[in-house]
Formats: C-alpha cells, sequence, structure tokens
C-alpha cells in the first residue's frame, strides 16, 4: 500500500460487501467511506430491499461515513459516473468492491472506475462462494435473507438467519451458496466490526417480478 492511500467500499448492506470490508480492513487498507447506489422511488437498496435508513445504522456501527446516492434505473450509470468524481474531490484513490466471480458485472464497475483514475479493488474475487459464505459466518456476522427468487430458492428461507446448516441447503438444491446470480440476498445486522448490533425485526412480504421480499424493520427479531 502507498503513502496516502485512501479507499471508498461499494455497500449494499449484505453479506458479500461487509465481507469485502472485513477482509479490507484487516489488510489494513484506510476504508474512509462506504458508497450505496439506492433506489430514489422506494428509498430502498435495489435487489436487497432494505431502506436506507438501516444502510445507515449499518454504517454507523463501525463508524465509517455514508455516502447516498439516489438513483433511478435509468440515470444509475450517470449516478454511478458522478460518485466516483465526489470520491476523487474526496481525496480518495480506490474503491472496493464485493464481486465474486459475475465477470460481466466486474467489467462494468472496474471500466469506469479505472477510467476515473480510481484504483479497483476486489478483495473477494475468484473464491470459493462455499468458502467465503463460511468465512462470513465464522467471523462472527449475523445476516438475515430479505429476498429470495422464487425459480431458484425455498420460500422458507425468506427472512432465516443466514447458518451453515442453510448454506449446506444451498448446495444440496444446487444454487450458488453466495446467491450471486441473484438466489438470495441479505441485510447484516451485526458482527465484529459492529459497536453494537443493529435491532431488527421482519416486517410485510411482498411478491415481485419473480422475486419474494420481507421488509426489514426496526424493533427486536426474536429467531436471531
Amino acid at each position: 500500500m502507498q503513502e496516502n492511500e485512501q479507499y471508498a467500499l461499494s455497500f449494499s448492506g449484505g453479506k458479500d460487501s461487509m465481507l469485502a470490508l472485513d477482509r479490507a480492513i484487516r489488510a489494513g487498507l484506510p476504508v474512509r467511506y462506504l458508497v450505496t447506489m439506492f433506489d430514489e422511488a422506494s428509498q430502498r437498496v435495489r435487489f436487497h430491499g432494505v431502506p436506507i435508513e438501516l444502510i445507515q445504522a449499518q454504517a454507523d456501527a463501525p463508524g465509517i461515513p455514508l455516502l447516498r446516492y439516489p438513483t433511478r434505473p435509468e440515470n444509475f450509470e450517470a449516478i454511478f459516473l458522478s460518485s466516483l468524481r465526489d470520491l476523487r474531490e474526496r481525496s480518495v484513490t480506490g474503491i472496493i468492491f464485493g464481486n465474486i466471480h459475475l465477470a460481466d458485472v466486474r467489467a462494468w464497475y472496474e471500466e469506469r472506475t479505472v477510467a476515473a483514475g480510481l484504483k479497483h479493488v476486489e478483495p473477494l474475487w475468484g473464491e470459493a462462494p462455499g468458502k467465503l459464505v463460511r468465512e462470513f459466518i465464522e467471523r462472527g456476522y449475523s445476516a438475515v435473507l430479505t429476498c429470495i427468487e422464487l425459480a431458484r430458492a425455498r420460500e422458507e428461507w425468506l427472512g432465516a438467519p443466514l447458518s451453515i446448516p442453510l448454506v449446506e441447503d444451498f448446495e444440496r438444491v444446487g444454487i450458488d451458496p453466495c446467491g450471486e446470480r441473484g438466489e438470495y440476498h441479505t441485510f447484516v445486522s451485526a458482527g465484529p466490526l459492529f459497536a453494537a448490533p443493529i435491532p431488527v425485526r421482519l416486517g410485510e412480504i411482498v411478491t415481485q417480478n419473480g422475486f419474494r421480499l420481507v421488509d426489514i424493520v426496526p424493533g427486536i427479531m426474536p429467531d436471531l
């Protein structure tokens, strides 16, 4: 690491971005900001369905400033490029992502990040998803499944705590253990980077476009 390097981390509130943050901090990278792109209309992170206020609570737990960028489907790229310029102005030198093995997704972000003059860092890239999700759990993080793809996931997984037995279920069914292809998404409520757990509970369940989501709201979840 060169002197005066400063990093931001692309943060969704899910297990992969949290593990990327965990690894980056353990590697000594100075993570100065978390960056979250969220849906302007719903005020939620897309796919995960988590309200931006709870993403803010996640950022507050380790005390890392959160930069919030509202987007719409038609302006996502423009807002992302604007966020890169904003990070440059804040003296950020690189961005950390939590991609694992989807080359097209990585390429989209890497091309734009590097073109903006920023380093592109992928601490999870190329590793076995089963190994990564187990590392996340064994590090002591707590997460709940907030979204499942109905075509490939079991309905009873929605709202379940992420655990080793659940990961073994993923593997028996044959989905990606990290849900890298959208089979499931998570919200992280506690772990070694958290000053204190975030109390949350399950709310309303909705089904849309082949996915089922459960709302995560402030409160106590008895089964976590």
